[in-house]
């Protein structure tokens, strides 16, 4: 006999599997909003990695040709010169000439100098040089200087000069480690402090409207970098982080804190002054590079064979090593990329490790500037000049 089923048992078994569905679609939904919480509050561990999936770059091989016409550049006094870009301009000094060039290598100025022990600084295109240990500098440009600064009873332990024109100047003081004097884009006094501690080395932040001082003291027998973030229309700092366990060499100012190149570590500082990440390391430092947060240290060990460039792309980012095949020599940072040169070559790597380009040069060029279309080689006494596509 077939089975009669009741008009309400089938409603009420209609109501069930209704239920069952909506319980299995609550179900769903919950499980997929707390996959997508968690993958929220870890994106820093995965998204960077996860950006460069499906973006293939092709390796851009450069021809290394070297450019003829004006070049190569002599240089007098052999390896002892400096070499800056400064917008569209070289400027090289050497032990007697300031010399201004385009990036055609056409001189446009020859001005003499007579410092001793001098060094050069650039930016906007402005050249500063001072004597280290001594007394004077001079800010000027291939037309003109704007002016000069003589410090009688002090002597210059470093200088640096901003985008915008500034200087800031850190002398010896009698009562003090040493004394920060800040000048405005004319020359004009703007800002004074006398530090307690040595300052190794400062950057211009805001605009010029501060910056970022590295300290160097000795904690526990070893010595450490403080940094400092100031503004020069107040008097006391806005903060001053713990010590970074290193010597440190530069102090590299930006939006969110500072990087901090140690002559055997390297660090970021956040822009609460807390140390932010550490990275110490493994064989003898050869150069470092940061901008706009971004940063690079080259590192041969030359017992282990084992050459790296360590990448940075911000202050909560882990070290990328780069393995590198030859020992390095030389490094820089350009719009986002990496520069390193090692013997024989020039190679630039994106922040997530991608090689970019590469070119092969000479083994006996010892440094290296960038500009845009362009990559300046310094050799023993003569600069060459390659065109660079990245």
């Amino acid at each position: 006999m077939p089975k009669v089923y009741d008009a309400d048992d089938i409603v009420d078994q209609k109501n069930r599997m209704k239920r069952q569905k909506r319980l299995r679609r609550l179900i769903l939904i919950l499980l997929a909003a707390a996959v997508g919480t968690g993958l929220y509050f870890t994106r820093e561990k995965w998204y960077n990695k996860l950006r460069g999936i499906g973006e293939q770059y092709r390796t851009i091989v450069n021809s290394g040709k070297l450019a003829e016409g004006n070049f190569p550049i002599e240089v007098s006094g052999g390896s002892e010169y400096q070499l800056c870009l400064s917008g569209r301009k070289m400027i090289l000094l050497s032990d007697t000439y300031t010399y201004y060039y385009d990036t055609d290598g056409t001189l446009m100025k020859r001005r003499q100098h007579t410092y001793n022990n001098t060094v050069l600084r650039t930016a906007g295109g402005r050249a500063l040089l001072y004597e280290q240990g001594g007394n004077d500098l001079s800010v000027e440009d291939e037309d003109q200087v704007f002016y000069t600064k003589t410090f009688a009873k002090r002597q210059i332990l470093f200088a640096r000069i901003s985008e915008e024109g500034y200087t800031a100047v850190v002398t010896t003081e009698d009562n003090y480690n040493c004394e920060l004097t800040v000048y405005d884009k004319r020359g004009k006094y703007i800002y004074k402090r006398q530090c307690i501690e040595r300052v190794s080395d400062l950057s211009f932040i805001d605009g010029s409207k501060g910056c970022v001082l590295g300290y160097i003291s000795a904690e526990n027998g070893q010595l450490i970098t403080k940094v400092q973030k100031i503004s020069f229309n107040e008097k006391s700092e806005h903060w001053t982080s713990p010590g970074l366990n290193t010597l440190g060499l530069n102090v590299c100012g930006y939006e969110s804190g500072a990087f901090v190149i140690g002559a055997d570590a390297c660090g970021y500082v956040d822009n609460s002054g807390q140390i932010s990440s550490y990275y110490s390391y493994d064989g003898e430092f050869v150069a470092g590079a940061s901008e706009n947060g971004n940063s690079a240290v080259i590192v041969n060990n030359d017992d282990r064979r084992k050459y790296v460039m360590a990448l940075f792309s911000g202050e909560k980012a882990e070290a990328l090593e780069i393995v590198l095949d030859e020992p390095s020599i030389d490094v820089t940072i350009y719009e986002d990329l990496a520069y390193v040169m090692c013997q024989g070559k020039i190679m630039a790597y994106d922040f997530r490790g991608g090689l970019r380009s590469i070119a092969d040069v000479s083994d006996s060029y010892t440094g290296f500037v960038r500009s845009d279309d362009h990559i300046f080689l310094m050799g023993y006494n003569k600069i060459d000049r390659i065109d660079y596509e990245s």
